[in-house]
């Protein structure tokens, strides 16, 4: 009976804040077009500019693998050494 009480306690509680909480309408002013027709009325209206095509004005060297600490640089170091590795299931095997 006990938790009979406590889930009406809670259902009660839930109901509560949901009747105390105001209601917000959602203003799809600010939403992207969704069609075709609404992504060219707004093409129209507000032409892109350069920083809207091009935001990185710099290239990122972060997929360099010559460069030493990038991303593909140290992948291609940890394949290299797993490769002179023979690995049964992650466990290194004796010769």
């Amino acid at each position: 009976m006990k938790s009979l009480k406590a889930a009406a306690v809670v259902a009660g509680s839930v109901a509560l804040a949901g009747v105390a909480a105001p209601a917000f309408a959602y203003d799809a002013h600010h939403l992207p077009p969704m069609s075709v027709n609404g992504a060219l009325d707004q093409l129209t209206q507000q032409p892109p500019t350069v920083q809207d095509l091009m935001p990185l004005q710099h290239q990122s060297n972060a997929l360099d693998t010559e460069k030493k600490g990038s991303v593909l640089s140290r992948l291609k170091d940890v394949t290299t050494t797993v490769n002179h590795r023979p690995l049964l299931g992650g466990l290194p095997l004796k010769r």
